[in-house]
């Protein structure tokens, strides 16, 4: 800055140099953020806002946005006991904030289905049709939502044939059988410090039971009215736990066996909340898991963390903690030439989900800008 007494002519110079100086920088460091082109089906993806309708269709009256306001407020001051301490606040959270992540979840799902069942293959020893999912934070319901979409996506690849129906004999409509052997078959349990349980209760049943219809409905419309999935193929859990206290035994219990571990717009808060326990929590993750299983991780973009390193902060990005910690040689490690315990097999630091227009939903709903990375736990 120059002195007080500097000509207006010499500041005006040099704002002009400032101004120049950025454009230019602008123009130059300014990178295109990737936008993801859907193609996941209309139908599906508004089958998925339907389960949100249809499950708290009570929560879309006047009162929603004063408690939205309420939960935002308690958000803003990190008071996340209060922010989720009630049933009211829960739905209110869930069907503004989750139906637009549940269908980004499910186009970043599909666009990883390669890489979910190559790592499927490589490490488990079950039916490989079948996946086990761990969704840490994820019991506002979007990752379980959104999985179901995926399964739905999945499943219609192993449909039995056309004749293969049964008749629905509480709702009088045909339906597909039950899924087969051979047919993908999902677990999933959210893992969150919440008590999401009558949450997950709700979108379980909507997932896996016919919507409600009008009395008046025509023999065509309960024809075409079935579940979004069979009971039998997509079964979930819901687990009140903060995974950086969590008892040894009962983390393992969730993560030993799991195929796919997903970490939702949740792990920038472990971070802030305490950077040594989430760095202990993912180092304990990585020795329950098994080799071929996936770790995805989805948050916002540019997100940091403040490290203290010999007294002196400095803030870091989310995704170098994260790489620090995941691809870097254990200090303990029993030879110079041992290997990071996970490979990274995709990353992208900002993209854009964008809803399409033609869906339709009680209130607005929002576009999903986030970050995302993909490892694999090696041998």
């Amino acid at each position: 800055m120059p002195p007080k007494s500097a000509s207006a002519k010499s500041a005006k110079s040099n704002r002009a140099k400032r101004t120049a100086n950025q454009a230019k920088r602008s123009e130059t460091s300014v990178k295109p953020v990737k936008e993801d082109v859907s193609t996941i089906p209309l139908e599906l993806q508004q089958l998925l806002l339907n389960v949100f309708r249809n499950s708290f269709s009570n929560r879309f009256g006047s009162d929603l946005k004063p408690l939205l306001q309420e939960v935002k407020q308690h958000l803003y001051n990190r008071d996340f006991l209060s922010a989720f301490g009630k049933d009211e606040y829960l739905e209110a959270y869930v069907v503004r904030w989750s139906p637009s992540r549940a269908l980004g979840y499910l186009q970043i799902l599909g666009d990883l289905e390669d890489h979910i069942f190559v790592s499927k293959e490589l490490g488990a020893k079950r039916n490989p049709h079948d996946l086990r999912i761990a969704c840490i934070g994820g019991g506002a319901g979007a990752e379980i939502v959104g999985l179901a979409g995926f399964l739905k996506l999945l499943a219609e690849k192993h449909a039995p044939p056309e004749d293969g129906q049964t008749k629905d004999s509480n709702s009088g409509t045909s339906e597909k059988a039950p899924a087969s052997s051979t047919q993908p078959r999902f677990e999933v349990s959210a893992i969150d410090i919440a008590n999401w349980s009558p949450i997950v209760a709700s979108l379980q049943n909507a997932i896996t039971t016919s919507p409600p219809l009008s009395k008046y409905a025509s023999n065509t419309a309960k024809e075409a009215n079935t579940k979004l999935l069979h009971p039998d193929s997509f079964n979930t859990e819901s687990l009140q736990q903060d995974v950086l206290t969590m008892p040894v035994a009962d983390l393992s219990v969730q993560l030993q066996d799991a195929d796919l571990i997903t970490i939702m717009f949740t792990l920038n808060e472990l971070y802030t909340s305490s950077l040594p326990k989430t760095q202990a929590f993912l180092m304990k993750l990585t020795g329950y898991l098994r080799p071929g299983s996936l770790l995805l991780v989805v948050d916002s973009p540019g997100s940091y963390s403040t490290v203290t390193l010999n007294g002196a902060e400095k803030q870091y990005p989310m995704h170098w903690l994260l790489d620090h910690t995941l691809l870097s040689v254990p200090k303990d490690a029993k030879s110079k030439d041992e290997s990071p315990k996970w490979e990274k097999i995709l990353t992208d630091e900002s993209r854009w989900f964008r809803l399409p227009e033609v869906l339709k939903y009680p209130i607005d709903l929002e576009n999903m800008r986030y970050q995302i990375h993909l490892y694999r736990r090696t041998a």
